[in-house]
């Protein structure tokens, strides 16, 4: 079987991870995947956020940015020279056909981009948020969901991005389910109570991922 360049590139980037303990941190919407995060990256634990990537691969002269200009239009890119991640969005949401073309533009770029920060790990073990996660495998050892009810999902994206509750809906409902994610889960994180209690239960986790990536 012949590989092309870039399979062979995650083929042993892969390989090279194997000694690596990863944990894949998911979650809707919404539930809280960055104040876990955050609270993982505090007790000095590498995160690597596929979020991060998204807006790394098509940073200003991209090749990525420019195939997305001339597909969608100037429109989606702004004054600045910037992806104008929202509007894209907007014009993807509801258009699967638009959606499948951007995502098999990016995710090769994205996955790319996520295993070169993994390569680069010092930490014990590594932690990737991950919001799209639908299956386990791949170079991530254990599933962390950070679970939250939906209507506390709905009630923080208004919030956080201001748009209304029709909206908010939505983006939930094109997401993978909340019973979906936790067949995903070795690990759960309920953050439905205080900052406090969510600190606590990661610390609690991170003793266990250290045993774990230690054996």
């Amino acid at each position: 079987m012949r590989y092309s360049h870039r399979h062979r590139f995650r083929y042993d980037f892969l390989l090279s991870l194997k000694s690596k303990f990863i944990v894949a941190i998911t979650g809707g919407i919404g539930s809280g995947k960055t104040a876990v995060s955050d609270r993982f990256a505090d007790l000095g634990i590498d995160v690597i956020d596929l979020d991060d990537a998204s807006r790394a691969v098509v940073e200003p002269n991209s090749l990525a940015l420019k195939k997305i200009g001339d597909h969608f239009g100037d429109a989606m890119i702004g004054s600045n020279g910037h992806l104008d991640r929202k509007a894209l969005r907007q014009h993807v949401f509801d258009n699967p056909i638009e959606r499948r073309w951007l995502e098999k533009l990016l995710h090769p770029l994205i996955n790319e981009w996520t295993l070169l920060q993994l390569r680069a790990v010092q930490t014990m073990y590594a932690m990737v948020v991950n919001p799209l996660l639908r299956a386990r495998g791949g170079y991530v050892d254990r599933i962390l969901v950070v679970d939250t009810p939906t209507e506390i999902q709905i009630e923080r994206t208004m919030q956080r991005d201001k748009v209304p509750i029709e909206q908010a809906q939505a983006i939930v409902d094109s997401q993978l389910d909340r019973a979906g994610r936790l067949a995903l889960a070795d690990d759960v994180i309920l953050n439905e109570g205080s900052l406090i209690e969510l600190s606590n239960r990661v610390k609690e986790l991170h003793e266990l991922y250290l045993v774990l990536a230690n054996a």
